[in-house]
């Protein structure tokens, strides 16, 4: 190990990330692309899965849940903000808390990283299949194998997904746009109807229950099953290579992600807990939502939905795929992994061989349908991961080094960074045992790997030393 590392050999303009041997991963991504990235992630089970679940143990006051849920998001995303406008880097997380923490917990969270969105990315096609199958089955249409027609249409998204993300990042967010503002807009008119429903315009009047009808614990309680409704914004860091304008557009891209959603999630639980009341929604659990839009519209509103969601998982899978590619490919430039995953596509500018170590694992989860748990594991991965970027910034600002200059700054520091960090790492108490035990064994494999295979590699501040 030499004495005086060399400098990274990336420079970060407003048109690309470029390295010694050339260009690479062109800022294609607008504003407008960040928030889709953010949204689209997160847009999903908050509304189309938690509302019957969390209205079930907490009543109307699980609107109270899902904001303290984006108020947590909120003290993780502030600080992932400020980092990312100082690095703005592909790799996200795994980026800054490698720079502020070193090599081997670098190595931790980028392979968890890795394959933690691997995982969630299963589990959202899956659920493409699984919403398809429901929209056909609204319309009386017979699909035959239910398993074998879900796996089918998951690992055809698999694949598409993957070979577009592999033609350009630009056709990645071109997608990520249309389909989220489609789902926005589906939405947008549903929570307007049932809005106006709540407050009596069209006559009808709302179930009366008292506000948090099991006391208000319950209500915190929620709030931690809730919180991976959030588990998304991060998304928009991963890509920070490719995001124009960084010191703008990614704080506001991260930042205001969140609180889309956040507003997004409790207008539904209070349209939702006036049209039905607790009783129906728990009933209903997980199709809750399908239910409160029959109330309002009948068959077209549920069919609408059912599309809405199956849309939410598309862009979920879209946004994770890209993602995925992007922390393996930086882990791969600092020479944590074999070097052939930040291999770039000269003719798409996209790292084919990263999205193919992504697309691959992938389609086979997808294929044994058996995702439910490891989408959990991917929750536990991304708790651990916005602890430690809290913890990383708060190691770089004691040490404060001559490079680190960001854009934008933690107001509320040090107490935002703290109170992130302690709820992201308290939040991981309430997880199923299972998937804590599978989290840590992901997580000692990637330690594993890091002491055999790069445990001569040093990172901090920027630098690379082999």
């Amino acid at each position: 190990m030499s004495e005086e590392p060399p400098p990274d050999t990336r420079t970060v303009t407003e048109e690309a990330t470029k390295h010694e041997e050339g260009t690479e991963l062109e800022r294609t991504i607008g504003l407008t692309g960040g928030l889709t990235i953010g949204i689209g992630t997160m847009i999903g089970a908050g509304i189309f899965v938690f509302p019957g679940l969390a209205a079930g143990e907490a009543g109307p006051a699980a609107m109270v849940s899902f904001a303290i849920g984006a108020v947590i998001a909120l003290l993780v995303a502030v600080p992932t903000a400020e980092l990312a406008t100082a690095m703005p880097r592909s790799g996200g997380g795994y980026f800054f808390i490698s720079r502020g923490m070193g090599a081997a917990f670098g190595a931790i969270v980028g392979i968890s990283l890795w394959l933690g969105l691997v995982f969630a990315s299963a589990f959202y096609l899956v659920g493409f299949g699984e919403y398809a199958v429901a929209v056909f089955l609204e319309m009386g249409i017979d699909i035959g194998n239910r398993a074998l027609f879900v796996a089918g249409l998951g690992v055809i998204g698999a694949v598409g997904l993957t070979a577009m993300s592999m033609g350009g990042t630009e056709n990645t967010a071109t997608l990520q746009n249309a389909i989220v503002s489609l789902l926005l807009v589906i939405l947008s008119i549903f929570l307007l109807y049932g809005i106006l429903d709540s407050v009596g315009i069209f006559g009808r009047e709302t179930v009366p229950e008292a506000f948090a009808p099991e006391g208000y614990f319950p209500v915190l309680t929620t709030a931690a099953l809730v919180f991976t409704s959030y588990l998304g914004f991060a998304q928009v860091a991963t890509v920070a290579g490719e995001i124009t304008d960084p010191g703008r557009n990614l704080p506001i891209a991260m930042v205001g992600s969140v609180v889309i959603v956040g507003i997004f999630y409790v207008l539904t639980i209070f349209v939702a807990t006036s049209a039905l009341g607790t009783g129906e929604l728990e009933q209903a659990g997980e199709t809750a939502i399908v239910e409160v839009t029959r109330e309002f519209f009948g068959l077209p509103g549920a069919v609408a939905i059912l599309i809405a969601g199956l849309l939410a998982t598309v862009s979920s899978a879209n946004a994770s795929i890209l993602s995925a590619s992007r922390a393996l490919y930086a882990t791969s430039r600092d020479a944590l992994v074999p070097p052939q995953a930040s291999r770039v596509n000269l003719k798409y500018g996209t790292p084919h061989i990263a999205l193919a170590l992504v697309g691959g694992p992938v389609i086979v989860l997808v294929a044994t349908g058996q995702t439910e748990l490891l989408a959990e594991v991917a929750s536990f991965l991304h708790l651990v991961m916005y602890g430690l970027i809290c913890v990383a910034l708060l190691v770089i600002r004691r040490e404060d080094p001559d490079w680190y200059d960001p854009s934008f700054v933690t107001p509320g520091y040090p107490f935002v960074p703290v109170i992130g960090a302690l709820s992201s790492f308290g939040l991981i108490a309430f997880m199923d045992r299972l998937s804590q035990a599978i989290g840590i064994v992901v997580m000692v494999g990637a330690a594993v790997w890091y002491f055999y295979y790069a445990r001569d590699v040093s990172l901090r501040g920027g630098v690379t030393d082999v």
